[in-house]
Order: C-alpha cells, then sequence, then structure tokens
C-alpha cells in the first residue's frame, strides 16, 4: 500500500492510525479487519516487511509457542492465524516432521510478511517524524509533509539496540553493535583466531556467540553482567504470569507493588532459552575435542564499565566484578547490551498534553490508552510502552492477539471481542 495522496491537497482520512507494522500493531489491524469497515492504516520506516531481520540465521528460534501468533487467542477461525500460513504456503506437513522443539524465527518472520500483504494496510518507507493534534483529530507527518489524518491512533513503535557511552569512542569497524554481525562476518574472515568479545548476557549475546562459534571463531569473550547467564522459566507456574487473570491481578495492585513484582518475575521471560544455552555447551566442548581447550569463555558477573582503543588497534575492556576490576584486551567487540524503547514523535503541544509518571514514562490505562489532556475524542493507544503497568507481556508475543482485542472493545465502546481467562488454579 502507498500513499497516493501524498503530496496532492489533502492528505487522506482514517479512522484509526498505526505508527509501526511490528507484531502489535499487525494484529491489531488483523483483528480490526474483521469488525468494521472504518479504514485504517499502518506507518512504517522500513522499507519492506520484516521483524529483527539482521538478527535472524538459521538455528535461531521463537521464545514462544506457535498457537501464540497474531489472532488465535482471540479469534481461532481468523484467515490470519499461523496454521492457515503453513497450509496455504504448504509448508504444513515439512514443519511437522521437522520436529523442532521451538519455531525458527525466520519462519515467524516469513508468516509476518505473509500477513501484512493479506492485509494491505502498510505504508512502508515512510518515516513518520511528527504527530500533532487538530480540532479534527490526529495529523501524521513524513518528512515534513503531512500524510494522513486520523480519529485515533495506536503506536506500536517497538525498540532499538542500546550503544553504551563507553564504547561510543571506539573504531566502528571494530566495536559494533549484534545487529551489524551478519554483514561484518565476511570481513572478519581473517580474525578468527584473535580475541573476540561480545557483551551482553541476554538471548541475543547468546545467538551472537553461537554464530561466531559456528563460523569458526576460537577465541570468544562472552561478558554478562549477571552472576551466570540465566535460562527462561518455562515452568507451567511461570507459564501463569503471561495470562489475561494475570495481567488483571496487577491492575489492582499500587504502583509500588507492582513494579516489585515484575522486576521480581522478570526472568520467566527476559532471559535465555535453555535450547540456546544447551547448543552452546555442546558446541563448545566439540571445539574442545578438536582445539585442546575451549573456544568459548563465559565470563559471568562482569560489568563492563569503560573500554579504550589501544595504540596496536585492540580494544581494552575494563570492568567490575565480585572480587575485583578486571581488564580484557580483545580485537573486535560486539554489542548486545539490550534494547531501548523508541520514543513517539509527538509535536512539542502534543508532547506537554501527555501524562507521564514520577519515571518520565507515559501513563498507561488497563486499555492501553495514554492519559491526555484535552482528547475531545480521540484517543491514543500504545503497545510495548507499560511494563510496569501491565507486566511482562508488554512487549513481548505471547498476548499479542489479546492487547489488540482490548484496544479494539475500548476503541469501539462495546465488547467485540470477549476476554475469557476463568480457568486458572492460580488464584492471585
Amino acid at each position: 500500500m502507498t500513499i497516493t495522496e501524498r503530496g496532492n491537497g489533502h492528505p487522506p482520512r482514517y479512522h484509526t492510525i498505526g505508527i509501526g507494522a511490528g507484531p502489535s500493531n499487525l494484529s491489531l489491524a488483523a483483528l480490526y479487519k474483521g469488525v468494521t469497515t472504518e479504514k485504517l492504516a499502518l506507518f512504517d520506516s522500513r522499507p519492506v516487511a520484516g521483524w529483527h531481520t539482521p538478527l535472524l540465521y538459521p538455528g535461531v528460534r521463537m521464545q514462544t509457542g506457535w498457537m501464540k501468533d497474531l489472532v488465535s487467542l482471540v479469534d481461532p477461525r481468523h484467515e490470519l492465524t499461523f496454521l492457515n500460513y503453513l497450509v496455504t504456503s504448504g509448508r504444513l506437513y515439512a514443519l511437522i516432521n521437522s520436529q523442532f522443539d521451538a519455531l525458527p524465527r525466520i519462519e515467524y518472520e516469513r508468516y509476518l510478511a505473509w500477513a501484512t500483504e493479506r492485509l494491505g494496510v502498510v505504508n512502508f518507507d515512510c518515516r513518520v517524524d511528527s504527530i500533532s493534534i487538530t480540532d479534527d483529530g490526529f495529523e501524521v507527518c513524513v518528512d515534513g509533509t503531512p500524510v494522513a489524518q486520523s480519529e485515533h491512533l495506536v503506536l506500536g513503535l517497538g525498540t532499538r539496540p542500546v550503544w553504551p557511552e563507553y564504547v561510543r569512542g571506539l573504531d566502528r569497524e571494530q566495536a559494533f553493535i549484534a545487529d551489524e554481525l551478519g554483514v561484518r562476518l565476511p570481513g572478519l574472515e581473517a580474525s578468527k583466531a584473535e580475541p573476540i568479545a561480545v557483551v551482553g548476557g541476554g538471548q541475543t549475546g547468546l545467538e551472537c556467540v553461537l554464530r561466531l562459534l559456528g563460523s569458526g571463531f576460537t577465541d570468544i569473550r562472552w561478558l554478562g553482567r549477571n552472576q551466570w547467564f540465566r535460562s527462561i522459566d518455562d515452568s507451567p507456574m511461570a507459564n501463569e504470569l503471561y495470562r489475561p487473570s494475570h495481567i488483571q491481578f496487577l491492575q489492582g495492585l499500587n504502583r509500588g507493588k507492582r513494579r516489585e513484582m515484575i522486576v521480581d518475575s522478570r526472568y520467566s521471560g527476559d532471559a535465555i532459552t535453555p535450547g540456546g544455552l544447551r547448543a552452546l555447551y555442546q558446541g563448545n566442548y566439540d571445539g574442545l575435542l578438536t582445539l585442546g581447550r575451549f573456544p568459548v569463555t563465559l565470563l559471568p558477573g562482569r560489568d563492563v564499565t569503560s573500554a579504550e582503543q589501544l595504540a596496536d588497534g585492540n580494544i581494552r575492556l575494563r570492568c567490575t566484578t565480585p572480587e575485583m576490576p578486571e581488564e580484557h584486551e580483545v580485537r573486535h567487540l560486539v554489542v548486545a547490551a539490550g534494547r531501548e524503547h523508541v520514543q513517539a514523535p509527538f509535536d512539542d503541544d502534543l508532547r506537554e498534553r501527555i501524562d507521564y509518571d514520577d519515571d518520565g514514562e507515559m501513563l498507561v490505562e488497563p486499555d492501553y490508552s495514554i492519559r491526555w489532556k484535552g482528547m475531545n475524542g480521540h484517543r491514543i493507544f500504545s503497545f510495548n510502552a507499560s511494563r510496569y503497568s501491565h507486566g511482562l507481556t508488554n512487549a513481548g508475543l505471547t498476548q499479542l492477539p489479546v492487547r489488540a482485542a482490548i484496544v479494539l472493545n475500548s476503541m469501539f465502546d462495546r465488547e467485540i471481542y470477549p476476554i475469557s481467562d476463568e480457568l486458572c488454579a492460580v488464584k492471585w
């Protein structure tokens, strides 16, 4: 879909505009399509459909089950289920017989692209640089030009990689973010025996280590801040945290207690897949058999505080440990230090109308609407920006259609999609 009216008079008007075309807004668009004839459009800065594409390669697996797609938890008969994708693309039996413990992440990206094409509401290559409020609703600008207006606005902006302050003075040919590893590998062919560090103890850090190990690097240092490289708690009890009933329970707590509980349970989602960690240990042992030593050194409990470019071109990392400061000298550095939320490009007037909490985060209501002044019937909803109000499902994939259904029920002021979660043995 493209904006044919762009630059020709008045911009087109929609009932709802979504900023971002990731899984959250695609789920919304999918459910929206089945309940109203009102017009919806999504705007995305990418040139084509994709989902963390630089981090995808063979062997990378999902952390959620295939039933947790864009629609199934709310409308399993919807045409955009993952199962229908498998059937219509002819992949069903091949995938079943491959007996994956977890779905390949590349497959999930292709599913999203398939759904995007069928929805036909995404405007790609449109980086929204300004959102303003007028008497008629919201106005969205791309490259300084108004391209669309709407009654309501839904933010699904996603995240971007963190580039820590301590690495900003390093040579970017030697120090780079995890998203760049794939394109950098050919240029590192002659450096496979030299030390390379991966900083970041999460899933992305693990996947970088596995990719380096699989590419033949023989001196990999993996540094993480926590006491050990934690794997996800995928127990039945941990999965109770991702049910609508638990999200509803969190809404009844005071802000401080809710934040405390969410922080305490973060490793049920913000951690490493056990299968990935097992693959690393097995690959490392295979390296021991070949080299007579482990090609990967795991360095937990290291909090990197500074980095220095040396005269010989190497990089010196300084870090704290539970015992004493340490230094590690490496040739290259891969930074996998987490991701941060992308801020909405509100203009000054709209930004001043938004209500924020003590941490400077937008106040998000139970229905994912944003508190703001002077709304006059125009609503703003936000996905992925409510971790400490809605819990660990905030930016994950486990409750995509449930969140979208809650937004649609609120937007149209009626129960379009019932959210039922009564058969729960846990009493929170």
